[in-house]
C-alpha cells in the first residue's frame, strides 16, 4: 500500500511529526519557499494584471527533486506548511510544481503534539485561494516598490542601497524621532520635596511628599529663585495630615503572548534582538530533543496576532493553577481577552503545548537562551489565567502654610498573577514607577508630622527616547505598519544597510539613513506616508477576507506610483553628485568639504571635485561632530620573533623613537629596543613585510562567449541592494 506523504517546511519539524504518524506516512521538508520572483528582473508582468513570474530558487532544486520522488510513491499528499499566509503560498506552489492538485490536502498544525498532528491529518481542509492571493499581492506590491525604487537610490546616492514599502516607513519613524530629539529645547522646572516622619524621633519610617499646590494654585516652580522663596516660606510651618484616602486597586492579568508582544518582552527582559527571539521560538515550536521522549514541540505557532486559546489549553491551565497555587489564585470564570479586528483569529496565542512541561522540568534539555524564552512564554500563559493582583493604595495630603503636599503609596494585599509573572518595562516607564512608589506609615487625619528636611530639586524636561527594538515594534504595531511576521526582516535590513546603528541598545539613524529618508519622502510621499502604509495593510487583510480583489488593489496603487517613478528618475536630487555639505574647509583649495558615500562607506570630498581631488576619511565624535581620521603609518614587520608569544615583531614609533612591538598587541605586550638587538649581534632589522600581506598576482581570467543555443534554466539570485 502506498504511503501518505506529509510535506512540512523544516527538517526539524519533519523529524518531530514523523514520530507521531508512524510507518504509513513519510514526512519531507521543503525548507521554506521553493519558488520566488527572480532576482535578475522585475518578474511581474504589469500589463497582464501584475502576473508574477515565479522561478525555482537556485539552492532549492534538490528539495524539489526529493519532493517529486516522494510524491510519485504517495497516494495522498498532506501539505502541512506553516498555518499563515507564507505557509499557504508554499503549499500552493508545491501543488503547482508537483502537479498534485487532485491528491493534495491542506492541514493546519498549530502545535506539534501527537493529538494536534493526528487531528489535523484526520480533518484536512481545502487550500485557501484568498489567503494565497493576499500573500501574492503583498509579495508583488513589495517587489514593485523595492525593485523599482532601489535602483534610483543606486544612481542618486550609491550602489547597494535598498528601499522597501514597509522598511522605508519604519526608517522614517526612527529618523523623525532623532530629529525630534535634536530639536528638543529642555525647559527648567523644580520640585519641592518634604522629607517627613512621625514623631517621636525614634520612628524610622521617613517618606517624601511633593508640593503639588501653593497658595491654592497648581505648583509650577520654574526657577531657583521661586524655589528658594517657597522653601523659605514653608520651612517653619506645621505639617499636618489633612486627608488620608485608602482605595483597593486591582491589576488584571495580561493576555498570553502574540508575536509582537513576545518580541517586545524578550527585548525588555532578556535583551534579545527581535531576530534572535524569533529564531529561538521557531526551534521551540518545531521540536527539541527531550531525552527518551524524543523531539517535542514545546510551544504553539509563534507567528500570530490573536490572543485566543483553545478550550483544551484553558482547562489544562486552570487545573494546573488550582493544584499548584490554590483556589484563591483561580478566577471564578476563565479570563478572556479581546481579539483585535485585524487579527487572524484562526491562530491561537503563543503558549506552551503542555502546561505540565514546566520550565524547570525541561531545563536540562534546553540551551540557556531556549530555557529563558520558554520560561517567559510559559509564565505569561499561566499568569494570563490567574486572579488579579490586589493593592491597597493610600493617598495622603499634608498642609503646611500655603503649601499642600501629596504622597501616594501602595501595599500589595494579594499577589494574584504577579506571583508568577510581572511584565517588563521600558527604562523610562520603570524609572517613573519607582519614583511614584512610597512606603508609608499608617497615618491619620489631623496628625502632625515632623519636617526632617525641605529641599528644592532642579529638573529639565527630557526629549523622547530613541527607539529600542522593542519600542519600535510597539510603534509599528500601534500604527498598523507591516505585520509582526515582517518585523524581523525590517529591523535586520535597516541595520545591514547601515541606515541605522545600535548604540546602547537604542536605534540611531546614520547620515545615510536620514539622507535616504529625505530623498524618498521627496520622491515618493505616498509610499513613505505612515497612514497610507497602514491603510494598505488593511486592504491586504481584506484581500484575505475575500472582500477586495488583489489585481484591482495593485492597479489603484500603481497608477500613481508609476508617475512618481518617472518623475523621481529625472528630478530627485543626486547626493552622489551634490553630497551633504559640511563646515570643514578643504586644506588644498579652501572650498568646503562635502560628505559622500563610496564602497568603503562615508568620506569627505572637496566640493570642487574633479578640479580638486582632496578626500579624507572621518569619524563622528561623541557629540556627533566630524573628526578627520589621522593617517597611520604602514606597518613594517621584521624577522625578529616575540620572546613572549613567538609572533613576528613590527617597527613602532613612540615619543622616544623607534622600537619593536609584538604584532599580537594588545593581547601580547612584548617589546624590544633596537639597540638591544644590535648589541646581540643582529645586523639591523630585516624588513620581511611592508604594508600588510602581499597579495599574489591573480592570473588573468579568460572570457568565453556564451552559447546562444543554451537556454537559461534558472534565474540569478536577487542582486544585493534590491529590497523587496
Amino acid at each position: 500500500m502506498a504511503k501518505s506523504l506529509v510535506i512540512v517546511e523544516s527538517p526539524a519539524k519533519a523529524k518531530t511529526i514523523k514520530k507521531y504518524l508512524g510507518k504509513d506516512f513519510s514526512v519531507e521538508a521543503s525548507s521554506g519557499h521553493l519558488v520566488d520572483l527572480p532576482g535578475s528582473k522585475l518578474g511581474v508582468d504589469i500589463e497582464k494584471n501584475f502576473k508574477p513570474h515565479y522561478v525555482v530558487i537556485a539552492d532549492k532544486k534538490k528539495f524539489l527533486g526529493q519532493l517529486e520522488k516522494a510524491a510519485k510513491k504517495s497516494e495522498k499528499i498532506y501539505l502541512a506548511s506553516d498555518p499563515d499566509r507564507e505557509g499557504e503560498a508554499i503549499a500552493w506552489h508545491i501543488v503547482d510544481r508537483l502537479k498534485i492538485k487532485n491528491r493534495a490536502f491542506r492541514v493546519l498544525i498549530h502545535e506539534i503534539t501527537e493529538k494536534a498532528v493526528k487531528d489535523a491529518i484526520r480533518n484536512p481542509i481545502n487550500l485557501s485561494q484568498e489567503r494565497f492571493e493576499a500573500q501574492q499581492a503583498r509579495r508583488v506590491l513589495d517587489r514593485l516598490v523595492g525593485y523599482q525604487v532601489s535602483p534610483i537610490l543606486w544612481k542618486k546616492v550609491r550602489r547597494g542601497l535598498s528601499a522597501g514599502r514597509v522598511q522605508s516607513v519604519a526608517l522614517r519613524l526612527i529618523v523623525e524621532r532623532e530629529r525630534e530629539i535634536e530639536g528638543f529645547k529642555p525647559e527648567e522646572y523644580w520640585t519641592i520635596e518634604a522629607n517627613l516622619k512621625r514623631p517621636p524621633d525614634n520612628d524610622l519610617i521617613m517618606f517624601v511628599a511633593f508640593l503639588f499646590k501653593y497658595d491654592g494654585q497648581k505648583a509650577e516652580v520654574r526657577n531657583e529663585k521661586d524655589a528658594l522663596e517657597i522653601i523659605e516660606a514653608l520651612k517653619n510651618e506645621k505639617y499636618t495630615v489633612v486627608s488620608v484616602e485608602k482605595k483597593e486597586r486591582t491589576r488584571n492579568a495580561l493576555p498570553p503572548f502574540i508575536t509582537s508582544t513576545l518580541q517586545q518582552e524578550a527585548s525588555r527582559k532578556l535583551r534579545f534582538p527581535v531576530k534572535k527571539t524569533m529564531s529561538i521560538a521557531q526551534r521551540l515550536y518545531e521540536g527539541l530533543e527531550l531525552g527518551e521522549e524524543g523531539p517535542v514541540g514545546l510551544i504553539t505557532y509563534m507567528r500570530t496576532d490573536s490572543v485566543r486559546i483553545s478550550e483544551h489549553a484553558l482547562a489544562e491551565s486552570r487545573s494546573y493553577i488550582r493544584e499548584n497555587f490554590g483556589a484563591d489564585y483561580l478566577p471564578g470564570v476563565p479570563n478572556f481577552f479581546k481579539v483585535k479586528k485585524s487579527a487572524q483569529d484562526a491562530h491561537e496565542a503563543i503558549r506552551p503545548t503542555e502546561v505540565t512541561k514546566t520550565p524547570d522540568s525541561v531545563k536540562q534539555f534546553l540551551s540557556d537562551d531556549e530555557f529563558e524564552l520558554y520560561r517567559l512564554i510559559w509564565q505569561r500563559f499561566v499568569a494570563s489565567q490567574m486572579s488579579p493582583a490586589v493593592y491597597d493604595q493610600t493617598t495622603v495630603e499634608i498642609q503646611a502654610g500655603k503649601g499642600l503636599f501629596r504622597v501616594t503609596g501602595s501595599v500589595m494585599k494579594f499577589p494574584g498573577f504577579t506571583a508568577i509573572y510581572m511584565e517588563g518595562k521600558e527604562e523610562e516607564e520603570e524609572a517613573k514607577e519607582k519614583e511614584e512608589e512610597a512606603k508609608l506609615p499608617d497615618l491619620n487625619e489631623g496628625e502632625e508630622l515632623k519636617l526632617v528636611d525641605l529641599e528644592g530639586k532642579q529638573h529639565f524636561t527630557q526629549p523622547p527616547p530613541r527607539f529600542t527594538e522593542s519600542s519600535l515594534v510597539k510603534e509599528l504595531e500601534e500604527k498598523g505598519i507591516g505585520r509582526p511576521s515582517t518585523y524581523v526582516a525590517i529591523l535586520s535590513t535597516i541595520q545591514e544597510r547601515e541606515y541605522v546603528l545600535k548604540e546602547k541598545n537604542r536605534l540611531k539613524p546614520t547620515l545615510l539613513g536620514s539622507s535616504v529618508t529625505d530623498l524618498l519622502i521627496e520622491g515618493f510621499p505616498e509610499v513613505m506616508d505612515v497612514q497610507f502604509t497602514a491603510e494598505m495593510e488593511e486592504k491586504l487583510d481584506e484581500v484575505e477576507e475575500g472582500t477586495v480583489n488583489w489585481v484591482e488593489l495593485l492597479k489603484r496603487f500603481y497608477d500613481d506610483f508609476s508617475k512618481r517613478l518617472d518623475k523621481a528618475e529625472s528630478s530627485m536630487r543626486s547626493l552622489r553628485r551634490e553630497g551633504v555639505p559640511t563646515e570643514i574647509e578643504c586644506e588644498s583649495c579652501g572650498s568646503l568639504m562635502i560628505i559622500k558615500w563610496g564602497k568603503m562607506g562615508e568620506f569627505l570630498s572637496c566640493s570642487k571635485y574633479p578640479e580638486c581631488k582632496n578626500a579624507k576619511q572621518f569619524e563622528y565624535g561623541d557629540g556627533g561632530e566630524i573628526k578627520i581620521k589621522e593617517k597611520r603609518e604602514p606597518e613594517i614587520r621584521s624577522d625578529i620573533l616575540c620572546d613572549l608569544c613567538g609572533r613576528p615583531m613590527a617597527v613602532r614609533t613612540s615619543r622616544y623613537g623607534k622600537f619593536l612591538g609584538c604584532t599580537g598587541y594588545p593581547e601580547c605586550k612584548g617589546i624590544k629596543r633596537l639597540k638591544d638587538i644590535q648589541d646581540q649581534g643582529t645586523d639591523g632589522v630585516k624588513v620581511v613585510q611592508e604594508h600588510g600581506e602581499q597579495k599574489k598576482k591573480q592570473p588573468k581570467r579568460k572570457s568565453f562567449k556564451k552559447n546562444p543555443a543554451k537556454k537559461k534554466t534558472e534565474e540569478k539570485p536577487q542582486a544585493k541592494g534590491y529590497q523587496s
